[in-house]
């Protein structure tokens, strides 16, 4: 297992490092001079050399490069060009409230969509089983903004149970600022919820298949009982996969969401970084999130090798 930790770890620092040249040179190529869009109208060449200058615009790409990338390491993100504070600092500020909305989303589509997929698949050809699927392709098929707008005008309007958006920060109360973040958790879930629960039945289905599930079958288990002791395991592999790719997706994917909520993050500040030009928010936010797709991925693939050891050596067993 070591050495398959050590592998897997060299794998990901080396398609870390190949992403922050291609990241770097991407912004690179971008056209337009972000200190002359910071200056505006006021613009002068003396002034926007010396903004240029401070900015560390006027050095070598390589240099730069180099530059950013230690001090990334070093946790050091630069300055932000529009907002003159450290970008460190306004990633930290929009991750305390994306990063709880994304675990929240992501704890709320497992949870509907693993019994869903389960029952679902337990009940295949039925009309459960069609009625459960019918609901998830209908989930798969409308965009979560619709339910962001529906999920306002019931528990909002009618029934006033939540605001309809903002967020007040964490030091009005756990529970407050939880109660504010439910409505777009379960906008952004909800979508997610539906794809995962038919991945789940396709997996569920495939295992149930499996000699070792008829082997239990023939020792006298129930469907039900093979299923629970010795196939739930095997089929979460493709559900641990999708999981990773949504809490990618959702962390810095739902900036129509936050927008209907009027929520303060991360999605929404790489949208105004983009229409600011202020690139090294944009080249620090994709790098991160980059990051977190990477290391998600090399999670995902320590649990394979501790769900199915067989991985561990390539599948030489």
């Amino acid at each position: 297992m070591t050495q398959y930790f050590l592998k897997r770890f060299l794998s990901l620092s080396i398609t870390l490092f190949v992403a922050t040249i291609i990241i770097f040179l991407m912004i690179e190529v971008v056209p337009g001079d972000p200190a002359a869009f910071m200056m505006g109208l006021s613009t002068n060449t003396d002034a926007a050399d010396a903004l240029r200058a401070e900015l560390g615009l006027n050095m070598g790409a390589w240099d730069r490069y180099w530059g950013w990338l230690g001090g990334m390491m070093s946790g050091d993100f630069g300055t932000s060009y529009t907002y003159r504070v450290p970008v460190s600092e306004l990633i930290t500020e929009r991750l305390m409230v994306s990063l709880p909305l994304t675990l929240y989303a992501l704890t709320l589509s497992t949870i509907i969509a693993i019994p869903i997929g389960v029952i679902s698949a337990s009940n295949h050809g039925k009309p459960l089983d069609t009625a459960l699927m019918g609901t998830a392709q209908f989930g798969v098929a409308v965009p979560n903004f619709w339910f962001a707008i529906l999920l306002v005008l019931l528990f909002s309007t009618v029934l006033n149970w939540f605001s309809a958006g903002g967020f007040p920060g964490w030091d009005a109360g756990f529970l407050t600022a939880m109660g504010a973040l439910t409505l777009p958790a379960i906008s952004l879930a909800l979508p997610q919820a539906a794809i995962l629960s038919r991945v789940m039945r396709s997996s569920v289905l495939e295992v149930m298949n499996e000699d070792y599930i008829r082997t239990a079958r023939a020792k006298g288990l129930s469907k039900k009982q093979a299923l629970m002791r010795h196939g739930l395991r095997n089929a979460m592999i493709p559900v641990l996969t999708i999981l990773g790719l949504q809490f990618s997706f959702l962390l810095a994917g739902g900036i129509i969401i936050e927008s209907i909520f009027s929520l303060p993050g991360l999605g929404r500040l790489v949208f105004q970084a983009i229409s600011q030009r202020d690139l090294i928010v944009v080249k620090s936010i994709v790098t991160l999130l980059v990051f977190a797709v990477v290391m998600i991925t090399f999670l995902v693939d320590v649990a394979y090798a501790w769900v199915d050891p067989r991985l561990r050596d390539g599948g030489r067993r």
